[in-house]
């Protein structure tokens, strides 16, 4: 079965979704993004996503080109065409095609192209065994709140962290955990209340995480949002990230330093069932 993507008004194969070399969003990284997991054939935290695509997109007064309720049926469309159970989607606007120069083109169409991916989430090794990760810099811009394409330090993050056969890298500023690559970081102190970095400009507001608070609220959880060092992650009872693309993922370790007896712990492993209780009555 040929994969399908969706580009600018059209579902084509992806061999041959094409943009233009003068589109913003590969010149510049002008533009934002949005990844939404999928289980069942359903996607997990819509309005949580379209929200946030919203938001980035305010921020850098980039008009989306078509409303929320039509991405979502176009979502819908295209991971039925694919015919994709388990994985995620990927969404993608720039301010489109123009001549470059770095001021905002005045008649550019903002480009939207779409595609899937299918990746195992539930049962896959890493979610059942756990993954290592490494602490490097973070090197980003200060507005790391809005969903932007531009993705190189990010990208060499992670490689980082692959040279050092970790399968995330968790970036640290100040002496703090700020998020992972592509994750919101928490951890479990020995008292069982879950930490996590607050809601300002230096993260951006995971729609996982967010989803994983309001249901520790709900279950009377406690959840304290502040700063946490390395050295007190390292030292945590349990370790653990978020995201579209891993759901509730446990950590083992940092740096070569085993979290707990190395394993993924009750805890972890309890909230991945409440996160999946709610992403399974949840998805549309």
């Amino acid at each position: 079965m040929k994969q399908i993507a969706y580009v600018n008004g059209s579902f084509v194969p992806l061999a041959d979704a094409k943009i233009s070399i003068l589109d913003r969003g590969f010149l510049f990284g002008d533009g934002t993004y949005e990844v939404a997991a999928v289980l069942n054939g359903r996607i997990i935290d819509s309005s949580s996503h379209l929200a946030r695509l919203q938001r980035s997109a305010g921020k850098i007064s980039l008009a989306l080109p078509e409303t929320p309720d039509r991405l979502i049926a176009l979502l819908k469309e295209l991971i039925a065409l694919n015919g994709l159970e388990e994985g995620f989607v990927y969404l993608q606007v720039t301010r489109g095609a123009a001549e470059r120069d770095f001021a905002f083109p005045k008649d550019a169409r903002p480009t939207l192209v779409m595609f899937v991916r299918a990746k195992k989430m539930i049962e896959s090794r890493e979610a059942l065994e756990g993954i290592s990760v490494k602490t490097v810099p973070d090197i980003r811009w200060a507005r790391r709140d809005i969903k932007n394409i531009s993705l190189l330090a990010q990208v060499l993050s992670r490689q980082s962290a692959v040279d050092a056969d970790c399968q995330e890298a968790l970036m640290v500023e100040n002496g703090f955990v700020t998020e992972g690559v592509s994750s919101s970081a928490f951890i479990v102190t020995a008292d069982g209340v879950l930490v996590t970095r607050p809601r300002f400009n230096a993260i951006l507001d995971g729609c996982t995480r967010k989803a994983l608070i309001k249901l520790c609220e709900e279950r009377k959880i406690p959840v304290e949002e502040r700063l946490f060092s390395v050295a007190e992650a390292v030292t945590a009872k349990e370790v653990f990230i978020t995201s579209a693309s891993v759901l509730v993922q446990g950590v083992v370790a940092i740096d070569g330093h085993p979290i707990g007896d190395g394993k993924v712990g009750d805890v972890v492993r309890r909230l991945r069932e409440i996160h999946l209780e709610f992403a399974h009555a949840t998805g549309v």
